[in-house]
Order: C-alpha cells, then sequence, then structure tokens
C-alpha cells in the first residue's frame, strides 16, 4: 500500500510540555465511534453502566474488564488503537484507557430526545465519572490525556428538526452545555490535556448518500465544527495559566482525506456496507460506523499528530 499523509486543521494550545510518550492515563467521553463494551455496561452500548443503572461501586469499576473487538466498527476501535488498550482490565494497558462513552449520545438530553430510554448522554457521562469514579481511578495530571469526541448524533438528530429555527443559536446552546460538562471534569481531576474531536462528515455515509436531507446535514457538520473550535479556543484560553493543554484533531478532514484516499489506502467501497469482519474492502461497517481498518488509520494518524506536539 503506498504511504499517504494528510494534513489537518488543529488547534493547539499548550501551556504545559506535552509528551504522547509520557501520557500513561486517557479517559474518553462520546458516543458509539468511542465506546468500548465493557463486562459491566450495557451490551452494544458502554463500558459501564446505563441510564437505568446510574450508578456504580468501585468494587465493580474495578471488576469491569474490556470485552475485545466489541465495538461499533465490529472490531477494535480508534481509542483502543490508540492506547493499545484492546482488551481485559484497563489497569493492565500500558496507557490505562477509563472510557466513559455511551453508544447513541447526543450532549444533552435536554436539548434532544434520548435515542433510548437508557442512554446516557454526554453531560450525564461526566456526572457518572465525577460521582462514582474520580476519587477512585488513580491517575496524574502530567500523564493523562481526556479524550471528547461527539457530535455525530446531535448533527444528525437535528437535521430534519423543523422545531429549530435559528441552528447558531442551538449549537451555541450545545456548546454552552457541553463545555459545562467539560469544567465539570475538569474540576474532578480530569486537568492535564483535553483533545477534542471534530464531527466527521456524516453525509458522506451510506445511510446517508441518497437523503434528501444530506445537503442540510453537510452544513450543519460544518456549522458545528466551527462552533466546537471557537469554545475549545475559549476553554484554552481560560485555563492558560493552570498548566491544561488543549489540542483539536480535524477529524472532518481527515475523514475527507481518507474517503477521497480510499483506493490507495486499500478500500474498495465506499458508499455500501458489510457487517462482517472478515470482508476486505469495506470503509463502512454498517450504514453509519466505519470498520476496524477505518479506526486503525485514524489511531495512527492522532499518534502522528500526538507525537508531533
Amino acid at each position: 500500500m503506498r504511504l499517504l499523509t494528510c494534513t489537518v486543521s488543529l488547534l493547539v494550545v499548550a501551556k504545559i510540555p506535552f509528551s504522547w510518550r509520557n501520557i500513561d492515563s486517557v479517559f474518553a467521553f462520546g458516543d458509539s465511534y468511542t465506546f468500548v463494551q465493557g463486562t459491566e455496561g450495557h451490551t452494544n452500548f458502554s463500558f459501564i453502566g446505563d441510564a437505568m443503572n446510574f450508578s456504580f461501586t468501585t468494587k465493580e469499576l474495578f471488576n469491569d474488564r474490556i470485552i475485545p473487538k466489541f465495538t461499533s466498527s465490529g472490531g477494535s476501535n480508534w481509542i483502543e488503537f490508540l492506547t493499545g488498550c484492546l482488551a481485559g482490565h484497563p489497569l493492565e494497558c500500558s496507557v490505562k484507557l477509563w472510557d466513559f462513552a455511551f453508544a447513541g449520545a447526543d450532549i444533552d438530553g435536554s436539548l434532544l430526545p434520548l435515542h433510548h430510554p437508557f442512554t446516557v448522554p454526554l453531560v450525564d457521562q461526566v456526572k457518572q465519572f465525577a460521582n462514582f469514579a474520580a476519587s477512585s481511578i488513580p491517575h496524574t495530571a502530567s500523564k493523562t490525556m481526556t479524550a471528547w469526541w461527539i457530535g455525530i448524533n446531535d448533527t444528525g438528530d437535528s437535521a430534519d428538526n423543523a422545531t429549530i429555527t435559528d441552528f447558531h443559536a442551538f449549537w451555541e446552546t450545545e456548546m454552552t452545555s457541553l463545555f459545562n460538562a467539560v469544567e465539570l471534569a475538569h474540576s474532578s481531576g480530569l486537568t492535564g490535556t483535553h483533545l477534542f474531536l471534530a464531527v466527521p462528515p456524516e453525509e458522506r455515509n451510506p445511510s446517508s448518500l441518497q437523503s434528501a436531507s444530506a445537503p442540510v446535514l453537510k452544513q450543519h457538520i460544518i456549522d458545528f465544527n466551527s462552533v466546537l473550535l471557537e469554545h475549545a479556543g475559549l476553554f484554552a484560553k481560560k485555563h492558560a495559566n493552570d498548566g491544561t493543554s488543549v489540542l483539536l484533531f480535524d477529524t472532518h478532514d481527515w475523514f475527507n482525506w481518507a474517503l477521497e484516499n480510499a483506493s490507495d489506502l486499500g478500500f474498495t467501497n465506499t458508499t455500501g456496507f458489510c457487517e462482517c469482519t472478515d470482508e476486505p474492502g469495506f470503509f463502512w461497517f454498517d450504514s453509519g460506523h466505519p470498520t476496524e481498518p477505518v479506526h486503525k488509520l485514524l489511531a495512527s494518524a492522532l499518534v502522528d499528530f500526538l507525537e508531533k506536539i
């Protein structure tokens, strides 16, 4: 396979010396692109708990295990490849992965309807961490990175929502809620480095390609990412003097690049999908989620980015 390179737009505000090689703990919040399945989680949705089983004990948290190759990709996903924490107890990994992402999550259940009664939106994922995990999980600020990847469902769920008449104002409201959650995570011990990932071009997934709302979805994603960038900058400025580093990876640009160079990356099908793990060439595992090879390539691009900071 021919070696390709991708250049993405990045916000980097690093007030402390950052070294990816020094990171030994990664915390993650988000949706199905980021969730990992745990033995204490809701099957197909989470590492631990759900909205109906919101609290958990320290014992339950430390008895939890990552089930291998059980993500929305049909295999491992980007956060597992990034950390190398593919299975078992997080504490047994050289880079410990504590993943509170929940499949199907939006930012805030008070702003958009939950996909299921048991769904844990991002603001509540952070409350789970703050209330039931923050005091239990050992980590050092300078060796910790927190990853935030959210908005895929928000932009998709609102694409046909006629009750929203001012989308810029809506995204601003969403970002206020998101960064209130980020502040809670920060005040609960997740200082150090925060990595934000942009929403990818979901109008190019199989479920959206033939949809009449695809152009609307495309613009919503562009607008969402623009507001995310602005608020990440404000968060960085607010914490400029307290040792916080803020990074943003433009996953939107990266996915567009990967789709446009798909054949050189080994993909033969970018418009259909195959819910299988032994059929090579598919970019999409199902109508809205990429395959394990895409996640692996994304993780490689992130490592390249992080090692160059």
